[in-house]
């Protein structure tokens, strides 16, 4: 079972790792007109507990989480934090079932764990007991088979002109180039798509 509590200290530290990467890697441009958004007084206090879909339940999937939300609740969790719940690449992938953090399809649920509307209704059971829904986000890089591979300047490129991983050992996935402006706008509408279409109440963003 891939499960974790994470406290007010470690989401902080979630959210100012991912300004520091941003940073690094020139997505602020400007960052003497860039200000901070004050955290909401529910994040600020909450209880993020870590749910890896495949091996939190024996069923593998959404559904499986569903049953285990009147627990999460009486251990005081007010928010889960979905692990990547895209459809994951097979090209290059890690092991026979592949990392999730090598996403194929950032506008698709992986069909391993259901259904959108399975997605939805783990979403709607979650918000009736007062807990809220994250999930991971991952927009540093791709699978190599990913759809996104139909824009090739999206991406990272070596000296030679090759597509290339974020560091030598992440091989599964590639690295993904945020100097181009039309990836953030891809990246910023997507993020809305799922805010709006199933009722998400943030993000965890990873690398």
């Amino acid at each position: 079972m891939f499960s974790t509590t994470l406290g007010t200290r470690a989401m902080r530290g979630l959210w100012l790792a991912l300004l520091l990467s941003l940073v690094a890697r020139g997505a602020v441009a400007d960052d003497a007109k860039f200000a901070a958004r004050t955290s909401p007084d529910w994040l600020r206090d909450s209880v993020v507990y870590e749910i890896f879909p495949r091996a939190f339940s024996p069923q593998g999937n959404f559904q499986g989480v569903i049953p285990q939300l009147d627990r999460l609740k009486a251990l005081g969790v007010t928010v889960i934090w979905l692990m990547p719940i895209h459809p994951v690449g097979k090209e290059k992938a890690k092991g026979s079932l592949g990392s999730p953090y090598a996403v194929r399809d950032y506008d698709a649920v992986n069909p391993e764990y259901g259904t959108p509307d399975d997605l939805k209704a783990l979403v709607a059971a979650a918000h009736r007991r007062g807990i809220k829904v994250f999930i991971d986000i991952v927009i540093n890089h791709t699978a190599w088979d990913s759809v996104l591979m139909k824009h090739p300047e999206w991406y990272t490129h070596d000296a030679s002109g090759k597509i290339v991983p974020p560091n030598p050992d992440w091989v599964d996935v590639a690295d993904l180039d945020w100097s181009n402006q039309a990836l953030r706008r891809y990246m910023t509408e997507m993020m809305v798509r799922w805010l709006r279409d199933y009722g998400l109440d943030g993000f965890r963003c990873d690398y």
